[in-house]
């Protein structure tokens, strides 16, 4: 059995590939081997995927945010010697599965948008060139932390419109103690960010601040990553949930910048479960 997993802050997106072929999907919490200890890892894997594939795994292809070096490769490679009996396994980031799942072995410019954000120039099957993300404190812009940061940020200073404020307050009854609580102190705050997309998803076409809000983060994704790539580069394709459901103001902004996007997709796993599906020959 082949084994495909593509991990962002939030969730993980699972792909089984069983011997003849049939893709079977599943999905757990974010893994990030940069935060989180090898018994947490196991403890996803094992409770997540696991039951449906049982320890029968030949290969794994592992794309996740986190895998910046050797030494986290080696440790999520450790947690999944264990749970599966020494598979052949291939990591790689959650950016080139993204480029991989919208271009193959062709050439474009490949964006997250999702939980965070992130970009890179992709040619031939590879990643070439890459802008730093920064991360929800230093960058991710237009991502969903992103577009949370600054919603929260109106809210306790008071720039909300005062019907947006009243519903996000019925809504959520956080106070503000709640919600510093929550950013500097949990463990994950670009998952408490991200969390409140779909309520700004919910007012985006109705309501001019949210529609404002969603485009300016947009805008500062083009300036400050996309368009400096260049022109000439090929598509510019968009993977992820905030890219997928925000779409309408994403082209439109894009336009604005004289860009024009081609493929936006939900979930990279899909395609790279295509992909490694085809170059496996199943």
């Amino acid at each position: 059995m082949l084994l495909i997993a593509d991990s962002g802050s939030t969730k993980t997106d699972w792909r089984a590939i069983a011997p003849g072929g049939a893709i079977i999907p599943l999905s757990s919490e974010g893994i990030n081997p940069v935060f989180q200890t090898c018994g947490q890892i196991r403890s996803i894997v094992g409770d997540a995927v696991l039951p449906v594939t049982g320890t029968q795994v030949d290969e794994i292809y592992f794309y996740g945010a986190g895998i910046i070096n050797g030494e986290m490769a080696e440790k999520l490679g450790s947690v999944f010697n264990g749970l599966f009996g020494n598979p052949s396994c291939r990591f790689d980031s959650d950016m080139a599965g993204a480029a991989r799942a919208l271009f193959g072995k062709g050439s474009g410019i490949a964006c997250i948008l999702g939980t965070g954000s992130n970009s890179c120039f992709y040619e031939n099957g590879s990643v070439k060139d890459s802008i730093r993300s920064g991360g929800f404190i230093l960058g991710d812009e237009g991502s969903g932390a992103d577009l949370g940061k600054r919603l929260l940020s109106d809210y306790i200073k008071g720039l909300l419109p005062n019907e947006i404020s009243c519903e996000f307050s019925s809504r959520y009854g956080l106070d503000y103690q709640d919600i510093v609580s929550n950013v500097y102190r949990s463990p994950y705050p670009g998952r408490f960010l991200a969390s409140f997309s779909p309520f700004i998803r919910e007012f985006a076409g109705s309501c001019r601040y949210m529609h404002d809000l969603v485009k300016d983060g947009f805008s500062r994704l083009f300036e400050r990553a996309v368009a400096r790539y260049g022109t000439g580069k090929g598509p510019v394709g968009f993977a992820g949930s905030v890219a997928y459901h925000f779409s309408d103001i994403l082209r439109e902004t894009a336009l604005s910048y004289g860009i024009e996007i081609g493929k936006i997709i939900c979930r990279p796993a899909d395609g790279l479960a295509e992909y490694h599906k085809i170059e496996s020959g199943l």
